[in-house]
C-alpha cells in the first residue's frame, strides 16, 4: 500500500490584506499564499505595489487591514533595495561574522557564494580583499555583500528586490544556477526576464492593488496573460498586442530561449501566426542608410587608456582596435566590469562632440577626457584616448547614461517632454505628439502634470529616454537603460526601438533585453580587443568559462600520467557503435516522455474541470488541488528531461 504524498508546507498566508499610500490602495483586500517549494516571480508597473507586497509579505510593515501569518519557525532572509550593513565592519565581518577561518572556508555553500559573486575567496575586488572596510564602498559592492551574507545561510524562505541590479551578466548566470540548487521558497521582484525564466516556476503579475497568478515562468506568463486578454475584453487590445508580439519574439529567437517542449510550442505558434516578426530589417537598413548616409563611426587603431596621461596605476582598456559602425547596426555590448563598455561609448560621444564644436569630421589628437566617476571614489578618473575616430557628418547622437540627468523639480512632465519637441517622426510616416510617446511609457493623462521632484527613480529614469527620444536621434547609445523600468515599460521600449530606424549600441546585463533589441553582439574580454560573438551572450559565457579553467589549470600542478589508451581496432569499432546505441535509447525515451506528457494534458484538464464543479467543497478542492500538484510537478520534471535529451540528439 502506497502513502499518499505529503503536500507541502504552507510557509506564508496573507489574508484580505490591505495597503494605502494617500488615497491609493497600493494592496486591496490581497489574499494568497507562499508553499515550500514555491519559486515566485513578481511583476508590474512601478509604482503598482511590487515592493510594498513582499515588505508586507516579509512582516517589514504591517498592513492597514488583514493579516500577514508566518509559519512556526519559518527562517526567512530579505535583500532590500536599501542595505543595513554597518560602515564600520568589514566585509568579512558582515558576511562570515565570527566564525573561524577553517570552519568557513571548509564550508561548501560559502565558498560557491564568495566565488560566484567576487570572483574568489581573496575578493580581488576590493583594495583591501575580506578586509575592506564597507563605508567607502559603492552602492553596487555594497549590494553584492548583502545577498553574500543573505545566500550563505540557510533559509526556509527567500524574499529579492532586484537582486540583479549591479550584476554584470556572468553574476546573473550564477546566481540563476544557484537559486535552481537551494531547496528554499523564493519571492523576487526583477525586470530581468531572462533571470525569471531561468529560476521562477511561478509568476504574480501586481495590477491596480490585486496580484494575477500564473503557472510557470516569464514565457508562460506571456503566453497565459496574452491567452486571457485575448478572451477577456476588446478594449484591452493595444496591451495585447504588445503581448502577442513579445510571445512571437519568444518563439522566433535564439534557439536558446526555446524552452518548452514541442507539443506546447504548437500551441504558441497558433497563436502568432497572424503575427509578423518583431523587425522587418532590410526596410529598418535602407531608411536608416537614408537618414544617416555611409558613414557613422569609424575607428582607426584606437586605444583607451583609463588614469590620464602619465598616471603610474593606468591601465589599457583598449589596444588598437579598428572597428566599424555603419547605419542601421543594431550592437549590444558586453563584458566584465572594468572591461571598458561606458569608456567606449563616452569616447564615441566625446568624439561627436568635437566634431559638433570644432567642425571636423575626424581627430587624431591624444586628449584626456573626463568619465564617469569609478565605483566607490569621488574624484572623476580620466580617460586617454589616442587613435582616429571618424563621425558622419549627418550623426545626431544620444547617449543615454547610468546618470539620471537632473530636471527642474516643478516641471510637469509633459513640459519637460514638449521643452525638447512637441512632435516626433518615428519614421515610416509615423509621427506621434508629446503627450502620446508620455502615454507610450506609462505617462497617462493625470500623470503627464505630476512635478519631476514627485516621480520615483524608475519614472525619472523613462522621462530621461523619452526626452532623448523625441530630439530624434539617429545614432542612440543607451547604457543599462534597463535600470529601473518595469517589465511593462521594458516590453513598450523594445516594440518602440523594433520600428526605429538608425544606429543602436546597448549596454546591458539584461540578457532578454540585449538579445530583444539587437541583431549582433560583441565582447570586451578585458584584453584590450572587442571582439564579435556569433552566437551571443552563450558564446561570451562560454569564453569566460574557458579562460577561468585555464587560468586555474595553469596555477594546477600536472595531473599524474595514466594508462595509455587502447589501441585502435575492435575497440575503436566498439567506441563508435555505442553513441549509435545510445542515440535510439533517446529516441524512444522521448517518445516515451512525449506519450506521458499528453496523458498528463488530459488528466490536468480534468482535473481542472472537477475543482470548478466542486468549488464550494473544500476538502474535495484541497484533495484535487493536491493531485494537481503531483502531476505538475511531474510534468516539469518530464520536460526537463526532454530538453536534456533533444540537445543531447
Amino acid at each position: 500500500m502506497t502513502t499518499a504524498a505529503k503536500p507541502p508546507k504552507n510557509l506564508v498566508n496573507l489574508e484580505s490584506v490591505q495597503k494605502v499610500y494617500g488615497t491609493r490602495a497600493l494592496l486591496d483586500g490581497l489574499s494568497l499564499g507562499v508553499s515550500e517549494g514555491d519559486r515566485i516571480g513578481v511583476v508590474g508597473r512601478n509604482g503598482d505595489g511590487k515592493t510594498t507586497l513582499i515588505r508586507v509579505l516579509s512582516k517589514l510593515e504591517e498592513p492597514d487591514a488583514g493579516r500577514v501569518t508566518h509559519a512556526g519557525g519559518l527562517r526567512s532572509a530579505v535583500l532590500a533595495q536599501h542595505d543595513d550593513l554597518d560602515p564600520s565592519a568589514t566585509v568579512r565581518q558582515e558576511i562570515i561574522g565570527d566564525r573561524a577561518e577553517h570552519e568557513w572556508a571548509g564550508d561548501a555553500r560559502v565558498r560557491d557564494v564568495l566565488t560566484g559573486l567576487f570572483g574568489s575567496l581573496d575578493m580581488p575586488g576590493f583594495p583591501a580583499g575580506p578586509d575592506t572596510v564597507i563605508g567607502p564602498l559603492s552602492g553596487g559592492e555594497r549590494r553584492r555583500v548583502a545577498l553574500a551574507r543573505l545566500l550563505i545561510a540557510e533559509q526556509d524562505l527567500i524574499v529579492l528586490d532586484e537582486p540583479t541590479n549591479h550584476l554584470d551578466v556572468e553574476g546573473i548566470t550564477w546566481l540563476a544556477g544557484h537559486l535552481r540548487g537551494r531547496r528554499s521558497a523564493l519571492v523576487c521582484v526583477t525586470h530581468d526576464r531572462w533571470f525569471l525564466d531561468q529560476v521562477c516556476t511561478r509568476m504574480w503579475d501586481v495590477q491596480r492593488g490585486t496580484v494575477h497568478a500564473y503557472e510557470g515562468g516569464y514565457s508562460d506568463y506571456v503566453f497565459a496573460r496574452a491567452e486571457r486578454e485575448r478572451i477577456a475584453a476588446a478594449d484591452e487590445a493595444r496591451r495585447q498586442n504588445l503581448m502577442r508580439k513579445e510571445l512571437a519574439w519568444l518563439r522566433r529567437g535564439a534557439p536558446a530561449r526555446t524552452s518548452k517542449p514541442r507539443f506546447r510550442i504548437e500551441a504558441a505558434n497558433a497563436l502568432i501566426a497572424d503575427v509578423p516578426p518583431p523587425r522587418d530589417n532590410a526596410e529598418l537598413m535602407r531608411f536608416a542608410g537614408a537618414r544617416l548616409g555611409r558613414t557613422v563611426f569609424e575607428l582607426e587603431d584606437v586605444s583607451l587608456r583609463v588614469g590620464g596621461p602619465g598616471a603610474p596605476d593606468g591601465r589599457v582598456l583598449l589596444s588598437g582596435l579598428t572597428w566599424q559602425l555603419g547605419p542601421g547596426d543594431r550592437i549590444g555590448l558586453v563584458g566584465v566590469n572594468g572591461a571598458g563598455k561606458t569608456s567606449l561609448l563616452r569616447a564615441l560621444a566625446v568624439a561627436a562632440r568635437w566634431r559638433d564644436d570644432a567642425g571636423r569630421a575626424a581627430s587624431g589628437d591624444t586628449a584626456a577626457l573626463p568619465s564617469a566617476p569609478s565605483a566607490g571614489s569621488s574624484a572623476p578618473s580620466q580617460l586617454e584616448l589616442g587613435g582616429r575616430i571618424t563621425v558622419g557628418k549627418t550623426v545626431r547622437l544620444a547617449y543615454l547614461s547610468q546618470e539620471i540627468a537632473e530636471l527642474a523639480p516643478q516641471w510637469r512632465v509633459l513640459e519637460a517632454v514638449e521643452a525638447v519637441r512637441s512632435r516626433v517622426d518615428l519614421g515610416k510616416g509615423r509621427e506621434m505628439s508629446a503627450s502620446q510617446l508620455c502615454e507610450r511609457f506609462g505617462f497617462g493623462k493625470e500623470k503627464q502634470w505630476t512635478p519631476v521632484g514627485d516621480l520615483s527613480g524608475g519614472e525619472r529614469r523613462r522621462l530621461q529616454l523619452l526626452r532623448l527620444l523625441m530630439d530624434e536621434p539617429n545614432v542612440l547609445f543607451l547604457d543599462e537603460p534597463t535600470n529601473d523600468l518595469d517589465v511593462e515599460t521594458l516590453t513598450q521600449l523594445e516594440d518602440l526601438l523594433d520600428g526605429w530606424p538608425g544606429t543602436l549600441v546597448v549596454i546591458s546585463h539584461d540578457r532578454y533585453f540585449v538579445e530583444r533589441t539587437t541583431d549582433v553582439v560583441y565582447a570586451l574580454l578585458g584584453d584590450g580587443t572587442l571582439r564579435m560573438l556569433p552566437r551571443g551572450i552563450d558564446e561570451y559565457l562560454e569564453r569566460r568559462r574557458a579562460a577561468a579553467a585555464a587560468s586555474a589549470s595553469v596555477s594546477a600542478p600536472a595531473p599524474e600520467r595514466g594508462p595509455a589508451p587502447p589501441a585502435a581496432g575492435a575497440s575503436g569499432a566498439s567506441a563508435r557503435a555505442k553513441p549509435a546505441q545510445q542515440s535510439r535509447a533517446a529516441q524512444k525515451e522521448l517518445q516515451k516522455i512525449e506519450r506521458r506528457l499528453d496523458r498528463i494534458g488530459t488528466e490536468e484538464a480534468a482535473l481542472h474541470a472537477e475543482m470548478a464543479e466542486h468549488a464550494t467543497d473544500f476538502a474535495r478542492v484541497a484533495d484535487l488541488d493536491r493531485r494537481l500538484r503531483e502531476i505538475t510537478g511531474e510534468r516539469d520534471s518530464l520536460e526537463t528531461r526532454w530538453l536534456e535529451l533533444s540537445e543531447g540528439l
